[in-house]
């Protein structure tokens, strides 16, 4: 295979809800470039690829899948994306490298949930984007329908530039704009007769090509200037037009096709190898430090890894795109995230489950490589005359949580390890080895997306696993003022253990100074701050620790032991054993011995004073709050309101939002377990959602009633 020059390499995402036919292109793509000599499909499962068992199995994309085919003298990338969300890491990997995101949209269905998902994707990356009306030869095909959902997406922007004559099962026939020809296929498809476009559709075709024309000159100001001479452009001159709009995200063509029937894709092809941007027409790349990376194979070499896998009998494979110079066989690289050299022995251009060698890639271009020492997704590689570092892919937040455990305890170190490998070829996934919990908890986009995760544990890794509800990381708080004292003495022959500790603990907030002066249960404290100390909590608030000591009742010497004791406590709360935050502790007072006092005595009588302090200072159980958006067709609307409002949410807003209603909302945390199940099932899979955390707030009395039982239960079981 030779090596393309940079002008010649074309990357392009095809994305779009599941069953809009992204593989099955994918495959008519690779077989009309010469790829491959057969058409795989997705029912006979063997496609190129869907070529991991799981997918197989389930007839549907998990995986991102990178392939080529070469066409029209240039190589094509394509980056097959899972339509599902619950696999959107395998999306948004994709579109960091993409140059071009093809959307492809069911003629039956018009645009569904997964094709806005991915088209927010696409917005975010500020990636042009080129529609494809798949399906076109469906039964139930609405080739116009469809393409109003689209203009109903991006407005006046989207642009037809081929129409089908005859869409449902007798299609065959495609009016191209560009060229102004009728595109006859045979039954077979493949290579279409080239006739004039019958009377019937001319007038129509004549009022797109216009249309089509005037956007394409908008976007340059000489060929605008062409326009108003001569009044039409030639077809170069719209390629060129269609080009500068695509690119500034100004122009969306949308083509139609049968990507099973293998019609309308090698049309498609030539107009992704003439009109679609390659890397070196995009904005230049900003490294982390604001250094702007040129796409050009005469600088310096850089590579950037997106994502990596792990193959039997092979070990990891890492995915990269060369950001700049031309990558050799046999090159030496520093890895800037480890600081290590690395070489690549062999460079592939990946083509499903399968690889081809070369000697070379140029800027621009895709591949992969095996046997790195340590080298992982999101890290940079350059010649040593350079230290780029590009931007780590920033993945969406986890809306599904559980937690997860062997089913024998001799298999947990098994369970990590095969758990940090998913997490390194899915970084979606995230684990967490919970302290606080005691569990392991396992984050992901969905129930099926964690369903899938525990099938590889059960099926590939061979550890058989259960998914347990997972706790919810509450926070213990006061909401008042409250004194307390405590004497730890303790005498068994020779040195004995003798400490005494006053203090008061009151609310913290933020900017808020320490008091002078307390009155509590009729007396008056009055507190001589000696020094303050605030102490950011590793699991979120703050510990104020206020010196008051006067006449050298405790020796300072004991003052860390006695703030060792409270934040002991602290990481077991009073009330049901979660953090403890956002508390200040006056220590006023106390006794000493001159033999028997000590730090661990100290420890101990700071430890028990703040926790009797803490029971009668109003104490409040504080649970997680949740951002919350939820997109949902308006006919669903009502159904979804009244599932919120019955899991204690606090709706923020709502407005239309392209072509959705959209709910903002906070919800607790303790009440979005198997959400994302509940609302496919409530909108038969059309509703999307996020999820972020916002804030702690006081559980309501009644829960928090029903918290205290169920941990004192749990404690007399212990």
């Amino acid at each position: 295979m030779k090596t393309y020059s940079t002008n010649q390499i074309k990357n392009i995402a095809l994305l779009g809800n599941s069953g809009s036919g992204k593989t099955t292109l994918a495959e008519a793509m690779l077989f009309e470039g010469g790829v491959i000599d057969r058409r795989g499909d997705v029912d006979s499962k063997n496609t190129m690829s869907d070529y991991n068992q799981i997918e197989q199995e389930n007839q549907t994309s998990m995986y991102s899948s990178i392939m080529y085919s070469e066409y029209n003298g240039k190589k094509i990338n394509i980056l097959d994306v899972p339509g599902a969300d619950d696999f959107v890491g395998g999306t948004v990997s994709s579109l960091n490298v993409a140059d071009t995101g093809v959307i492809l949209v069911n003629a039956q269905n018009g645009i569904e949930v997964g094709t806005e998902i991915h088209s927010r994707w696409l917005e975010k990356f500020n990636k042009p984007a080129i529609y494809v009306i798949n399906r076109c030869d469906h039964d139930h095909a609405n080739f116009d329908k469809a393409f109003e959902s689209i203009k109903d997406r991006v407005g006046g922007d989207a642009v037809l530039a081929q129409f089908p004559v005859n869409a449902g099962p007798g299609f065959d026939s495609v009016v191209d704009i560009i060229q102004m020809k009728l595109l006859k296929y045979p039954k077979e498809g493949g290579k279409p007769e080239l006739t004039a476009i019958p009377d019937s559709e001319m007038d129509r075709a004549e009022e797109l090509r216009n249309e089509l024309i005037e956007k394409a000159a908008e976007n340059d100001e000489a060929l605008m200037e062409l326009f108003f001479e001569n009044d039409t452009l030639t077809e170069d001159e719209m390629r060129t037009g269609i080009t500068a709009g695509v690119v500034a995200r100004g122009l969306f063509p949308v083509f139609c096709m049968s990507a099973k029937q293998n019609m309308g894709v090698g049309r498609f092809m030539e107009f992704i190898t003439n009109v679609a941007p390659s890397t070196d027409e995009l904005a230049v790349v900003t490294t982390v430090d604001g250094t702007k990376v040129k796409c050009d194979t005469s600088g310096p070499t850089s590579v950037f890894v997106f994502k990596t896998s792990v193959e039997s009998h092979i070990g990891e494979i890492n995915f990269f795109k060369v950001m700049s110079g031309e990558l050799k066989e046999g090159a030496d690289l520093n890895n800037n995230w480890t600081r290590n050299k690395e070489r690549f022995s062999q460079i592939f251009c990946p083509l499903g489950k399968n690889r081809t060698k070369v000697a070379s890639l140029a800027a621009g271009d895709i591949g992969c490589t095996v046997k790195m020492k340590n080298t992982k997704t999101n890290h940079t590689l350059t010649s040593p005359d350079v230290s780029y570092t590009f931007a780590n892919i920033s993945f969406p937040e986890p809306k599904f949580r559980t937690a997860i455990k062997s089913v024998s305890e001799g298999d947990d170190e098994k369970l990590g390890e095969a758990l940090t490998r998913i997490h390194q070829e899915d970084p979606t996934v995230i684990i967490e080895y919970s302290k606080e919990l005691k569990q392991i908890i396992l984050s992901g986009q969905g129930e099926y997306h964690l369903n899938i995760v525990k099938w590889q544990l059960d099926n590939i890794f061979n550890v058989e696993t259960t998914f347990v509800t997972p706790k919810i990381p509450y926070r213990e708080t006061i909401t008042k003022a409250a004194q307390s004292d405590y004497r730890h003495k303790k005498q068994s022959g020779g040195a004995g253990q003798f400490g005494e500790v006053h203090m008061i603990i009151e609310p913290y907030t933020e900017g808020s100074e320490p008091k002078p002066m307390f009155k509590l249960g009729g007396k008056d404290h009055k507190m001589s701050n000696r020094g303050t100390d605030a102490h950011s909590l590793s699991w979120g608030g703050t510990l104020e620790f206020v010196n008051c000591i006067v006449g050298g009742s405790i020796d300072a010497r004991f003052l860390p032991a006695i703030l060792k004791g409270i934040m002991e406590k602290l990481e077991e709360g009073p009330l049901t054993g979660s953090y403890a935050r956002d508390i200040r502790v006056y220590v006023y007072d106390g006794k000493m011995h001159p033999v028997d006092s000590n730090e661990i005595s100290f420890m101990l009588a700071g430890r028990n004073a703040f926790s009797q302090a803490f029971k009668v200072a109003g104490p409040k159980i504080m649970e997680p709050v949740y951002n919350v958006e939820v997109l949902v067709p308006s006919d669903k609307m009502g159904d979804v309101m009244s599932d919120l409002q019955g899991r204690r949410a606090i709706v923020q807003g709502m407005s239309s939002e392209k072509g959705f209603e959209k709910i903002v909302a906070k919800v607790p945390l303790a009440e979005m377990n198997k959400y994302s199940t509940a609302l496919s099932s409530l909108t038969n899979g059309r509703a999307m959602y996020s999820m972020k955390f916002d804030e702690y707030v006081q559980v309501p009395g009644e829960i928090q009633e029903e918290l205290l039982k169920a941990y004192a239960a749990e404690q007399e079981e212990e």
